[in-house]
């Protein structure tokens, strides 16, 4: 009796399998050639530094040494021209609109190590305040109304719950203002969006 059609099956797979195991046999050799010849034999790192260095010589220093006189360098002069040169490009500056704006009392709170209502951890040197009513995230110009110093900072927390106060600013920003030892005072605020 001939081979059952069963033995043919197994066979196949048998001699790919082989097939593929030479194949990945010659690439590894090919890599390793290729990497021989390119990097040198039995190089190590100080042979390449050596290499690099024959390579790209030092150059000599173009100055003068300590004890000579230095001649000055000269520079070609701009030709006189009828055309006047054109003005340097202004940079842009970013104009904020106010979309809002009033006055209150400010306080401040220390830094307890707590969460503000947008999640994150109280930080002493973040310019942040609370606001009742204002987005998280909202930019706010504090200017302090007994020295015009301001400050603008960034809302992410609710409060102050105290009648006539509209604002609680962390001690960071209090400190910008200049109203750290007072611990209450006059501001006006503004809204502002970047346009």
């Amino acid at each position: 009796m001939g081979r059952s059609g069963r033995h043919r099956q197994t066979e196949t797979p048998k001699r790919l399998r082989t097939a593929l195991i030479a194949a990945a046999g010659l690439a590894a050799v090919a890599l390793a050639a290729i990497t021989v010849a390119v990097t040198g034999a039995g190089s190590s790192s100080a042979q390449m530094k050596a290499r690099a260095a024959a390579a790209d010589p030092p150059r000599p220093l173009d100055r003068a040494s300590r004890d000579q006189d230095r001649t000055p360098i000269a520079s070609p002069t701009p030709e006189p021209s009828d055309t006047p040169a054109p003005a340097p490009a202004a940079k842009k500056k970013r104009h904020t609109k106010i979309l809002a704006h009033g006055t209150c009392d400010a306080s401040y709170y220390g830094t307890d190590g707590g969460r503000t209502a947008s999640g994150e951890s109280i930080g002493p040197d973040d310019l942040t305040a609370a606001h009742r009513s204002l987005p998280i995230g909202s930019k706010v110009r504090v200017t302090n109304r007994n020295n015009d110093r301001s400050v603008i900072v960034r809302i992410n927390d609710r409060g102050p719950f105290v009648a006539g106060r509209c604002l609680d600013l962390s001690s960071a920003a209090m400190q910008a203002v200049g109203g750290l030892a007072s611990g209450v005072i006059p501001v006006k605020y503004e809204v502002l969006a970047k346009v």
